[in-house]
């Protein structure tokens, strides 16, 4: 008998790592059907039907339309709405994805109601509870059936938390899957339509920016901080910063100016992105996808934060943990700059296969 999955997305990047779940469960069509649920936690006008033909997945079945609004608004309305469906369709497994407000939501909801519930990128800790992801990341990973991880060092926390060895599996990451997808359509798609295709004719050698959370952009000293290395960094690197709307908002509030060899543009579509960020000499972030993604293509990156919780970029990967201090980006920019940067691998099972080994074990599990 065909079991039922729903795979929750609220985020974009919630559905860039549904997207290889989607088409695993395509392939097993005699045992699974799947129902995709966007919690609507993101609203995003660019969340149209060319989006989902570029991932190659189909719209969403359910719609939730949370919004926007606190922490608690946002998660209550979630859990309001995400009940109604389970207990009218009763799905024999949610799967939830990362650490957003949608996946705590619809992990409790589920559990709540007595169905099995499956993290994706389980396991992953940063240990600064000051991050609203932490606390997300922590309470889905309590409540779990079934947890999917994407390093060693994930099902380590596990374990260490008191989960059961046959809970725990590590499989790879889905968000590495989609990358190697779409970059393989990237290669055959014409690109001269891309914003960044004419970034990268006019610079030639370039580095790339994103900055987005709000310990980094929503306090004054902190950006200008930031800014200041990013200024003297371009100075020797083009940068190019699709800047984020709540970036951009701080940068004209708080009068910070990135000076001339910063080209700030608009949020660009995933593969437009892509396009511009796998062959930039240098990626500096605060995005944790990008600090893997960096790593899985072989890309120099630099994080602007103190800790991250994707310690296998940093071991096996391209990924230097810089902080938030000045000095030390600059330093660690340099190194790349000069030569001295970390050459890196790609870690062991991110190998565009993690999709298959999720739902091979679902199959087992809910049969």
């Amino acid at each position: 008998m065909k079991k039922t999955l729903y795979l929750v997305a609220g985020a974009r990047p919630n559905f860039m790592k549904i997207a290889p779940i989607v088409r695993a469960l395509e392939a097993r069509r005699e045992a699974f059907d799947y129902r995709i649920v966007h919690t609507g936690q993101h609203y995003d006008r660019e969340m149209s039907d060319v989006f989902f033909d570029e991932l190659g997945i189909p719209k969403p079945d359910f719609h939730l339309e949370a919004g926007g609004g606190s922490h608690a608004t946002q998660t209550a309305k979630i859990m309001v709405a995400f009940e109604q469906i389970c207990e009218r369709e009763r799905p024999d497994c949610v799967l939830v994805v990362g650490d957003v407000n949608s996946t705590l939501a619809c992990s409790i909801v589920a559990k709540k109601l007595h169905i099995p519930v499956a993290h994706v990128e389980a396991g992953l800790r940063s240990g600064d509870l000051r991050m609203p992801e932490e606390i997300n990341r922590l309470v889905t990973d309590s409540i779990s059936d079934w947890f999917f991880v994407t390093e060693p060092a994930g099902r380590d926390n596990l374990l260490r938390e008191g989960k059961r060895e046959g809970q725990v599996f590590f499989v790879g990451h889905v968000m590495v899957d989609n990358l190697l997808y779409q970059r393989d359509r990237l290669g055959r798609a014409d690109r001269d339509g891309f914003e960044s295709e004419a970034l990268k004719r006019r610079l030639g050698r370039y580095g790339v920016v994103t900055m987005h959370r709000p310990s980094n952009v929503d306090d004054p000293a902190t950006l200008a901080a930031v800014a200041g290395a990013l200024r003297e960094i371009a100075a020797q690197l083009p940068l190019v910063f699709p800047v984020h709307p709540r970036t951009r908002a701080n940068l004209g509030k708080f009068g910070v100016d990135l000076g001339p060899d910063v080209t700030l543009t608009k949020p660009l579509s995933y593969m437009d992105f892509l396009n511009l960020w796998k062959d930039a000499r240098l990626v500096l972030t605060d995005s944790g996808g990008l600090q893997e993604e960096t790593t899985a293509l072989g890309v120099a990156c630099v994080t602007l934060r103190e800790n991250t919780e994707r310690p296998v970029t940093v071991d096996e990967g391209t990924n230097t943990i810089a902080g938030v201090d000045p000095a030390r980006i600059v330093a660690a920019a340099q190194a790349v700059l000069d030569g001295h940067g970390k050459v890196g691998r790609r870690p062991q099972l991110w190998d565009g296969q993690a999709a298959e080994r999720i739902v091979d074990e679902l199959a087992r599990r809910l049969n």
